[in-house]
């Protein structure tokens, strides 16, 4: 068993800072964007209304790349990555892995795959990520059948 403080549940990992960057970008690219659209004074209000709405497809963009997280709770772990979201039992993990090199946590599940989730990146925050990833792997070796990553 890992000596790793286990959180009060539930609990919710992200990548904070990569999402505080990409919403920070997108709001500031909405802006800039929609600014130079309505300023430009030869543009027709179509073409005006064409800038808006690329600005919006991009902050949208960067907002779905900033959605994915992990949250524990009581009965298990829901996986949110960018377009999908997963429930699991906690028996269903039997690893947490966050190997070197990986751009995110692979969670190793009972029936054979690999569910990889995002919610866990090394990217701009790399302790957190580790920090998460031992967190999330004590969490599965008390709470189901999951074992230590060896």
């Amino acid at each position: 068993m890992s000596d790793v403080p286990l959180p009060a549940l539930p609990v919710t990992f992200r990548p904070t800072r990569t999402r505080a960057v990409l919403l920070t970008i997108g709001a500031v690219l909405f802006v800039v964007v929609s600014a130079i659209g309505v300023i430009l004074e030869h543009l027709s209000p179509g073409e005006r209304v064409s800038f808006v709405l690329t600005a919006g497809l991009f902050y949208g963009v960067l907002v779905l790349l900033s959605r994915p997280k992990v949250v524990a709770d009581d009965e298990g772990v829901t996986v949110v990555n960018l377009t999908r979201s997963r429930r699991l039992a906690w028996a269903e993990i039997l690893h947490v892995n966050l190997r070197t090199g990986d751009p995110w946590v692979f969670l190793d599940l009972s029936d054979g795959t690999s569910l990889p989730a995002l919610g866990i990146q090394p990217g701009i925050g790399r302790e957190q990520a580790i920090r998460d990833a031992r967190t999330l792997r004590a969490l599965a070796e008390q709470r189901g059948t999951g074992t230590e990553e060896r």
